[in-house]
């Protein structure tokens, strides 16, 4: 199938990218300008920002509560954005949809970003935010109210690739809490050789992401540090796959990630891991952050609702 067509219109009306070597901070307050006010945001029972006093340092987060409960399972979202963009508010809409229609506690880890802070900052601050939710997340005062049962990890992008890290991270300590993994187009692969995966070629332009802006986006997190060769960095060069938790991966048709977010089921499965993936046709790169309210795509949060609840399906 073709590029969703309101996707393709939106992509075409795009102005190019400036000219020179990209900016960071301006890149970022581009993405803040077009946040919506917190009164046209989607209902959520409550919201709050705490601060996580970690072993590593305070991490902050944003906790979104979707009933009155005093308990809840809960998904600690790590949201995209190459490792240097994105933020709490670029993804509170998706954090808010996920609360809604998963009836799970969100908490949305505010990680360091590179380049200002080298590999692996950001990584360990959502892996210190996991293993504080997992000791202290039952207790009264910790204001998450975890029920002790389900607990998530989810990401978009690279905030899926953290996702499976983390998961992998809290297996090898012996941490055995994450019940599930929801990955949405996760980068998996930080190794970009455009012959390791057929959609780098077939979806390399016109389709939002380009190939050819991965490794320039991508630089700002390899050059602090990240090794594309370790699997911290790259979660599908992992040699053991068994015992991760169960996992969603949501790949989008007219991406380039898409073929390695599907190897990286395809290997989980044959690891013994319970696994499902699902291609949404049409859509792109990003769809979960900008286009979940087109009616091909906005089954996406109760798909991860119906996943939570049944796993092994």
């Amino acid at each position: 199938m073709a590029l969703h067509p309101q996707v393709a219109q939106f992509i075409a009306s795009l102005p190019p990218p400036p000219p020179g070597p990209l900016d960071p901070a301006a890149m970022r307050a581009a993405d803040e300008s077009h946040v919506a006010p917190i009164e046209q945001r989607l209902p959520v029972h409550a919201v709050t920002e705490r601060i996580l006093p970690t072993r590593t340092g305070d991490v902050p987060v944003r906790v979104y509560q979707p009933t009155a409960a005093d308990t809840h399972p809960v998904l600690v979202y790590f949201h995209g954005g190459a490792f240097f963009l994105g933020s709490l508010n670029t993804h509170d809409h998706v954090a808010r949809a996920l609360a809604n229609a998963t009836q799970c506690a969100v908490v949305a880890v505010d990680y360091r970003l590179a380049p200002e802070h080298a590999f692996p900052a950001g990584l360990n601050d959502c892996y210190a935010a996991l293993e504080w939710i997992a000791q202290h997340g039952r207790e009264p005062a910790s204001g998450i109210g975890w029920n002790g049962e389900t607990l998530v990890v989810a990401g978009d992008s690279s905030g899926g690739n953290f996702a499976a890290a983390v998961a992998a991270m809290a297996l090898d300590a012996g941490l055995n809490c994450i019940t599930h993994q929801v990955l949405y187009y996760p980068s998996l692969d930080l190794d970009f050789d455009v012959e390791r995966y057929a959609s780098l070629k077939t979806n390399a332009v016109g389709n939002g992401l380009e190939t050819a802006l991965l490794k320039p986006f991508n630089a700002f997190y390899i050059d602090s540090g990240a090794d594309p060769a370790n699997p911290l960095v790259s979660p599908i060069k992992r040699n053991d796959l068994a015992g991760l938790p169960a996992a969603l991966i949501v790949t989008a048709e007219c991406d380039p990630l898409r073929d390695e977010g599907e190897l990286y089921g395809h290997d989980l499965k044959q690891a013994g891991v319970p696994v499902k993936v699902h291609r949404y046709e049409s859509a792109a790169h990003g769809f979960v952050q900008y286009f979940a309210w087109l009616p091909e795509f906005q089954g996406v949060f109760a798909e991860t609702a119906d996943f939570i609840g049944n796993p092994q399906r």
